[in-house]
């Protein structure tokens, strides 16, 4: 819908890292919590004091960190929003949303298309486990992997970088996913597991499960690529949960920026 995706740099360093947030429209609040992040690292790295023990000038002289707070922009404002009759996407999205005017439970963007089932990473298996058929409020991959600006943005900013790990931020479970059919270097499970004992979230291998940017990630670049699956509950997360949600993430971010 002509929306930008901002990017963010923080840092200064050789070694480049990366975050994003809000693949999902109803995981809508990964995008707060990763603002508030970057904050509390800058303000940190203003004062020149430690953060949870760590040493932010240090961390920032040595690790560039590049940061995507909302990678679908049109599906968090379409659960937040909802549709109006000026709405350009008004009429598919009722249909879809069986006439509805709910769209909590949309994690697609405004076309209807899953972007986490949109990376060449075995996209075809993933379609076929999936057995969707055309667009809704989630789960269907599209038509071919990254047909979608969203999804095809992100990869080419990935391929334009040098990343030597990457964190995608989800919604809920309180697990990390670090491995993808044996793509990921030995070091993967190690370090998801020292995410998981900082934050007290379980480090889980995961199987039957393709097409993610995660798994893209890993498998093009055979690099360290983690989901987070942030607090429990139903998605969408209450803002309420925002402060004990952040405060369990904050040590997975620094932990993560330390790798």
């Amino acid at each position: 819908m002509g929306k930008s995706i901002p990017a963010l740099r923080i840092g200064q360093g050789a070694k480049e890292i990366h975050f994003n947030a809000a693949m999902h429209a109803n995981e809508w609040i990964t995008t707060p919590l990763l603002m508030q992040f970057v904050e509390d690292l800058a303000c940190s790295y203003a004062r020149g004091t430690a953060w949870h023990g760590s040493n932010i000038r240090r961390l920032l002289s040595e690790y560039s960190l590049w940061v995507v707070p909302m990678v679908n922009p049109d599906g968090v404002e379409l659960v937040l929003s909802g549709v109006t009759e000026e709405h350009p996407y008004q009429e598919p999205l009722l249909n879809l949303n069986e006439g509805s005017l709910d769209f909590r439970n949309w994690k697609a963007n405004i076309r209807g298309v899953d972007l986490n089932d949109q990376f060449p990473a075995h996209w075809e298996d993933e379609a076929l486990r999936r057995e969707k058929t055309g667009p809704g409020e989630r789960d269907y991959g599209g038509e071919a992997p990254l047909t979608e600006p969203e999804a095809a943005a992100l990869a080419q900013f990935t391929e334009c970088h040098d990343f030597e790990l990457v964190v995608a931020l989800h919604t809920q479970g309180r697990e990390i996913y670090w491995n993808y059919r044996d793509y990921e270097p030995p070091e993967s499970e190690v370090f998801a597991e020292r995410l998981a004992l900082a934050s007290g979230y379980q480090a889980v291998k995961l199987s039957d499960s393709d097409a993610g940017y995660k798994d893209w990630f890993i498998q093009q670049f055979r690099r360290p690529g983690f989901t987070v699956e942030v607090g429990f509950g139903i998605n969408p997360l209450p803002v309420e949960s925002f402060a004990a949600l952040y405060e369990e993430l904050v040590p997975i971010l620094l932990t993560a920026m330390e790798f």
